[in-house]
Parts: structure tokens; sequence; C-alpha cells
């Protein structure tokens, strides 16, 4: 087994002969799988050239990354609470700090 070193410092495993050898075997038996040639290659047409238009057009679309933005936005506060009181709040499951909003909200009935 040999293995190859990132500059970030992840390690790679690379397959031994053996385990290529009989990866090519499993690949070679499956009629639905085949290595793509220089003819293959040749023939091969870009995306626009064959899928529909909107098809195209829709898969190619640039989207912005992440969640959309809410209309309401939060604001970032850092809030002293006692560890017990903190505890008891986190224990109350995922979505704690979204219920700790709504008893603020009610409490100062907003």
């Amino acid at each position: 087994m040999s293995e190859l070193f990132l500059k970030n410092g992840r390690k790679i495993r690379l397959n031994t002969p053996e385990e290529d050898a009989a990866i090519r075997v499993g690949i070679e038996a499956d009629p639905d799988a085949r290595e793509l040639d220089e003819e293959w290659f040749k023939a091969a047409k870009p995306a626009r050239e064959v899928l529909p238009p909107a098809l195209y057009a829709e898969l190619t679309e640039k989207r912005p990354r992440g969640r959309p933005k809410a209309e309401e936005t939060k604001v970032f506060t850092g809030l002293r609470l006692d560890a017990d009181v903190l505890a008891a709040l986190r224990a109350t499951g995922p979505g704690w700090q979204t219920r700790v909003n709504a008893m603020l909200r009610e409490q100062l009935a907003l």
C-alpha cells in the first residue's frame, strides 16, 4: 500500500496493483460501464448542443451560495447568563435560541 500526502497534510491511500486489477475486472464485467476512449471523446458534443435550451439554462444558472437572506435579519449580541439558566435552555433541544427570542418577545409584549 502506498500513500500520498497533500500540501494540506491530508493522506491519500493509493490502490495496490492487485486492487487496481480487481477493479478493472469488475468494470469489464459490467455491461453498463466502459472506458471512454479517444473515439468516444471525438464524437462527444457539448451539453448546450444536445440538451433542450431551457434545461441547459436551468442547469447552468448561477445561484447565490448559502441560505436566502431573511426579510427580517437577526442582530448578534453577546449575553451573559447563569450557567444553570443556559443549561436549562439548551436542554430543551435544537431551536432553543429561537424559543428564547420568542419568550423575550412575549415578555416585552412586542
